[in-house]
């Protein structure tokens, strides 16, 4: 017998939510998550689990580290996602169980034997390709409305739609005031794995949709630049693992900086997604300012100088991708403009008497020197 299988023999041990929908789904199983029924937190501690469950009984298996959740129920007590009052005990029932969850493909279970547990047709909706909610209950839980978008993000390329009456119900939480309880924090996490998903726009679409985008980031939902937004998420530079973050760039980059940074501070978003939001919005103004005029050695030089161009090198050429997708003479100018003002050295400077003020002057002014003979070869 394995250390496994000798910590949860004589328990009901069901293999639960997320894990049952995407092995019968075809989708990657990346957790696994299962129920535990008819057990106390007493039992679990006997048998080496480990209690981390702050607000709710789950334990980590003392051998795999797979979360075992008792079985349990909740009832709404206040607002948000929060507002519940949670109830385990052995005498709840796996139906029970599943009857709180979200969605009906996330309502199955299955047996350690692989049997099929599924009292509210989730395997039905699965093949139909339907989100669907479980119950009524859907309302009581405004996080389901972020939620039920992301699992549309992950699945719209296989066909996935949202059922309306679920839809309906995603509406009611928005226009009754119940979103706007979320915290920034849960409505960020939520949206940051959906800029992960293979279809984001789906996320944000349907955000739209229900009328919960305004209510939760005003600043996309009343910009008329919305559907070119959603467009410009799948045109990006080479993946080099920071995807969702190119994607959530792209999607701001219409955005002013005064609009941008209340949007960001609202969400609390991280200081590296604020950055490369602000590099992709003055690279955007770059190419804007320059199509019809063409380009100016000084705009140039003020565009590398704000992405902090000459301490973080890296940042340029990402940047001169997005050029090249407006603009490829542009793109071709910049580059060369980029390569030559590169080769100034400072320490050269240094090393001809320059120094302090003079220093920085002289510094900028080869640098422009540089980029206007860029321009004029080009």
């Amino acid at each position: 017998m394995t250390g496994r299988d000798s910590a949860i023999k004589g328990l009901n041990v069901y293999r639960v939510g997320g894990a049952v929908r995407d092995s019968r789904l075809g989708w990657p199983v990346v957790d696994q998550d299962w129920v535990v029924v008819g057990a106390t937190p007493q039992a679990m501690r006997k048998r080496g689990f480990k209690p981390v469950g702050r607000d709710f009984p789950v334990f980590l298996h003392p051998v795999t580290q797979e979360e075992y959740a008792l079985a349990r129920t909740e009832r709404k007590q206040g607002h948000g996602y929060t507002g519940f009052e949670v109830h385990a005990s052995p005498e709840v029932t796996l139906e029970e169980d599943l009857a709180r969850r979200d969605l009906t493909i996330n309502a199955m279970a299955e047996t350690l034997d692989g049997e099929l547990i599924d009292p509210f047709q989730g395997q039905r909706d699965l093949e139909a390709h339907v989100l669907r909610h479980v119950s009524l209950a859907f309302v009581e839980d405004p996080l389901r409305v972020l939620r039920t978008a992301r699992f549309l993000a992950r699945y719209q390329r296989l066909g996935f739609v949202i059922a309306e009456d679920t839809l309906a119900l995603m509406r009611q939480l928005a226009l009754n005031g119940e979103i706007a309880h979320l915290v920034a924090e849960r409505v960020w996490q939520e949206t940051e794995k959906a800029l992960g998903e293979p279809c984001p726009q789906a996320y944000f679409e349907t955000l739209r949709d229900c009328e919960a985008l305004e209510a939760l980031m005003p600043e996309l939902a009343e910009n008329a630049g919305l559907e070119a937004a959603l467009a410009r998420m799948e045109r990006l530079p080479e993946d080099n693992g920071q995807l969702a973050r190119w994607r959530w760039a792209r999607l701001c980059e219409h955005l002013d900086d005064p609009v941008r940074q209340v949007l960001e501070e609202r969400l609390r978003i991280p200081n590296a997604w604020r950055d490369l939001a602000r590099q992709v919005m003055l690279t955007r103004e770059l190419w804007n300012e320059t199509s019809e005029h063409g380009p100016n050695a000084e705009g140039i030089l003020d565009w590398l100088n704000r992405i902090d161009a000459w301490r973080r090198s890296e940042r340029v050429t990402p940047l001169l991708f997005l050029v090249s997708l407006e603009n490829d003479a542009l793109a071709a100018n910049l580059s060369l403009a980029w390569r030559l003002a590169s080769q100034v050295s400072p320490r050269q400077l240094v090393d001809e008497g320059f120094k302090g003020g003079e220093l920085g002057q002289e510094l900028a002014r080869r640098r422009q020197a540089e980029i206007e003979a860029a321009l004029a070869t080009g």
